[in-house]
């Protein structure tokens, strides 16, 4: 069988000879590295998904889906594959990255350096299969044409022994990074979940992601003498979001903007929210000391199933988080926070500030590990109203998933205005 993996041999070997009873032994499978040799011809190729794609319209009249497959012998940077075919569906689904996938004569191209191969929807063929858990030998898709070869089976158990033990190793490269080990000007990849998208006044999308982990506390460098003019801005997108919105939100975690320029086709797409992604060359920086990711032109936009491994590892991390003691404080403050200061409702659970932005009541009672941003006004002497003598005060706050205004008054000092939450003493309240 060795020798019938190598690509000196003839293409119609490669292709194989459909007989009336099915396929001859003569149908052998091609390793990737083998077939970036084989330009112009076709091979027949057994391999894992590594990336999926969304399909879209071709610029004629078919429909082409892009997947990315890697084996032994070329797992990086993967092999792109271009079905096309003239509905959805008849082309791969793919339930998740680890996948496996048998392709039957399908072209190998080259076009600016970049090796791919085409499965034209004429004479190629494709079947899919479980991945490395699985133990079934059948199929859960395969296209009319295909014809099961003599070493499906042992190339299927090949495939799944090398996935366990590569890419269980691979969860995490060098290149991808949680939210909490982000870095000003850094470039990297993100696995995450977009929960939300908009559109800014000059084009610009913004993504809205999450992935269970805060980002990294950061230095304040506003100017407290400038508060009374220019207040601290509460959220570096253009627009705020409505309480329907910050419901569907999840009530632990930083929830990252993501700008983007219009020219990344696959972010129309991400409508609706829910969608895991992988983003690859993102980069990070700051706006009025709050963080905010970038798309840049090199970076690329990678759709993953909700089975895909990294997904399940990223929810299994934050399931942890929750469910463990306290499950609400931010990652900063652990182990946990200085007993310094003294609280009312000292047995209460700890909230974060989007438990009370999205609380349903008005009045929410919790206990909440902020850092002061901001406070007006802020010397002593500025402190008492000289309108009624009242002391007052307005804080901006924040902890890892958002940040607020909040007004600290005499308990006669009580005033309600619409969307801010309010925080007075000797009560310690909370009203949202």
């Amino acid at each position: 069988m060795e020798s019938g993996r190598s690509p000196a041999r003839k293409a119609s070997d490669l292709e194989g000879e459909m007989g009336p009873r099915g396929p001859s032994t003569a149908y052998f499978y091609l390793p990737l590295a083998d077939a970036l040799k084989m330009i112009n011809v076709k091979v027949n190729l057994f391999a894992a998904v590594s990336e999926i794609r969304e399909p879209k319209r071709s610029r004629g009249t078919d429909y082409v889906l892009t997947l990315k497959i890697r084996d032994q012998s070329y797992s990086a940077p993967g092999l792109s594959v271009n079905f096309f075919a003239e509905s959805t569906t008849k082309l791969p689904h793919v339930r998740s990255t680890g996948d496996i996938i048998s392709l039957h004569r399908v072209v190998m191209k080259i076009h600016n350096g970049e090796f791919y191969c085409v499965c034209n929807k004429k004479f190629s063929s494709f079947a899919l299969f479980e991945g490395k858990t699985a133990e079934s030998f059948r199929p859960y898709q395969a296209s009319t044409e295909y014809k099961a070869t003599d070493h499906d089976n042992e190339f299927l158990s090949q495939l799944r022994t090398w996935l366990l033990n590569y890419l269980h190793g691979a969860v995490l490269n060098e290149y991808s990074l949680q939210l909490n080990r982000i870095k000003i000007g850094h470039v990297f990849d993100l696995i995450c979940k977009v929960l939300h998208l908009c559109e800014t006044s000059n084009g610009e999308w913004v993504l809205f992601v999450w992935d269970g982990t805060d980002t990294p506390p950061v230095s304040f460098t506003m100017d407290l003498d400038n508060e009374g003019k220019t207040p601290s801005p509460l959220h570096v997108e253009e627009f705020s979001l409505s309480r329907e919105v910050l419901h569907a939100f999840p009530r632990g975690g930083t929830v990252l903007r993501i700008f983007a320029d219009k020219y990344f086709k696959e972010i129309p797409q991400l409508q609706g929210g829910g969608h895991w992604v992988k983003l690859c060359n993102i980069i990070c920086e700051l706006r009025s000391d709050m963080w905010k990711g970038v798309l840049q032109p090199s970076s690329k936009i990678h759709l993953l199933s909700d089975q895909d491994d990294t997904v399940l590892h990223r929810l299994k991390m934050y399931n942890d988080r929750i469910t463990s003691n306290p499950k609400c404080q931010p990652f900063m403050s652990f182990p946990q926070p200085s007993d310094i200061t003294d609280t009312d409702f000292r047995h209460a659970a700890f909230a974060t500030l989007m438990d009370s932005l999205t609380y349903p009541e008005a009045t929410h009672r919790c206990k909440c590990i902020v850092r002061v941003v901001a406070a007006y006004p802020w010397r002593a002497e500025d402190l008492r109203s000289p309108i009624d003598g009242h002391y007052r005060i307005r804080l901006t706050l924040e902890d890892p998933t958002t940040r607020i205004h909040a007004y600290v008054y005499r308990e006669d000092g009580i005033q309600r205005m619409p969307g801010e939450i309010f925080w007075w003493l000797p009560n310690k309240q909370c009203t949202s």
